[in-house]
């Protein structure tokens, strides 16, 4: 009997999706990096941002 042809199809898909895996756990490394150095919490909407302004601005008695 012969041999059966080996799929290439399987090992380049695994190939895909472990690069595409790899690459979005660095850009999530990097965020956190940048997002600590920065001591960004998160995107804060304007309503939150005027907050706290007013609080960091008024003095406390």
């Amino acid at each position: 009997m012969g041999e059966k042809p080996k799929s290439v199809l399987l090992p380049m898909v695994a190939a895909a999706v472990f690069a595409g895996l790899g690459k979005m756990v660095l850009q999530k490394i990097k965020a956190n990096r940048a997002a600590r150095q920065n001591r960004v919490a998160g995107p804060v909407d304007e309503k939150t941002r005027q907050w706290i302004s007013d609080v960091v601005r008024t003095p406390r008695q």
